[in-house]
């Protein structure tokens, strides 16, 4: 027999985590019903916020779940019980949403707060493991988030009770998110800063090269002069256009190489020989990701944009994607 704290011993105990707190997770499905409708309900009925509270670990579950709500489309924020109690009930207004967590449903810093909330007038979601709590009671519904068995061996720390209101937790959030037809674009708006956001948000034409700054020669123009306008530009490439103004082609320095490759005279040449006949183009109010996604389909490293009459006014790279965090 293994002394307490070998690894047989170990990896027992977590296994015998996961499966308790497994058995509480499936435990919620039959849960599922008329009250867990009629919260969603009242929450989409609401013209205001979903205010959730919670208590110690109750509290921590609460926090997140008002993250996952206001990251979704639910409006929500969580204020602290005992907090409430000295100032904070002024940041609840009547057309609010109480959504408050309790395992026991008997916290006294949320059942001190009854009284004005139903004063108030505003309503209030329970999320308990004991229907017959006060807060339960309390309640227009209340969301059954009881569990068997704690995962602590001692049947005392909080885990399978704040595992079960976690996911119940999400599980209302994402029930909002589908009911309100929320999207990605809605999401990104949410996370600007985050990979996504950028992917959704961000537009060619907030990365592009213009104006100054786009490498533009006309059609006719030698090799050489074309050169020298990649090296004043520095995006190693150049956008040839017509003579009224519609896109040409373009140059890139793949172009280059394959030039030198065939052996041809760089001073004689005009651009009309080398150049890429009118290529790959995007549009300025494209996605960034967009623009990627050609540029990765036709491997290919550069695009130019271009305005509805085919007329170039603007130019980026694999390196201005990179630089934007698109790629």
């Amino acid at each position: 027999m293994n002394a307490m704290g070998q690894p047989a011993d170990l990896k027992q105990s977590a296994e015998r985590t996961i499966r308790l707190e497994l058995q509480a997770i499936e435990a919620l499905l039959q849960r599922i019903d008329g009250d867990f409708e009629r919260a969603c309900q009242l929450i989409l009925n609401s013209r205001g916020r979903v205010v959730v509270v919670g208590m110690g670990k109750s509290g921590h579950i609460g926090n997140k779940i008002a993250a996952t709500l206001a990251s979704t489309g639910t409006p929500a924020f969580f204020v602290h019980p005992a907090e409430a109690s000295h100032g904070d009930m002024g940041m609840i207004t009547r057309d609010d949403v109480i959504l408050a967590l309790s395992n026991s449903g008997s916290t006294a810093e949320i059942v001190t707060l009854l009284p004005l909330i139903k004063r108030l007038g505003i309503a209030l979601i329970s999320m308990t493991g004991n229907p017959a709590s006060p807060l339960a009671q309390a309640a227009e519904v209340n969301l059954d988030a009881r569990v068997e068995q704690e995962a602590c061996p001692l049947n005392l720390a909080p885990t399978s009770s704040t595992t079960a209101s976690l996911v119940l937790g999400d599980a209302l959030a994402i029930a909002l998110l589908e009911a309100r037809g929320f999207t990605a674009e809605d999401f990104a708006f949410s996370h600007p800063g985050g990979a996504l956001g950028r992917r959704l948000l961000l537009k060619v034409e907030n990365i592009m090269h213009a104006g100054e700054r786009l490498p533009l020669i006309k059609r006719g123009t030698s090799l050489r002069e074309a050169l020298l306008e990649m090296t004043r530009k520095g995006l190693g490439m150049t956008v040839i256009e017509e003579a009224d103004g519609r896109l040409a082609g373009i140059f890139t320095d793949g172009d280059l190489r394959r030039t030198l490759d065939k052996g041809l005279d760089i001073h004689n040449c005009l651009i009309d020989d080398v150049m890429t006949v009118h290529g790959k183009t995007a549009r300025p109010d494209m996605l960034a990701a967009e623009a990627l996604k050609i540029m990765e389909d036709h491997k290919i490293n550069a695009l130019v944009a271009v305005d509805r009459d085919d007329r170039p006014v603007g130019a980026l790279n694999m390196h201005d994607l990179l630089r934007a965090g698109v790629l």
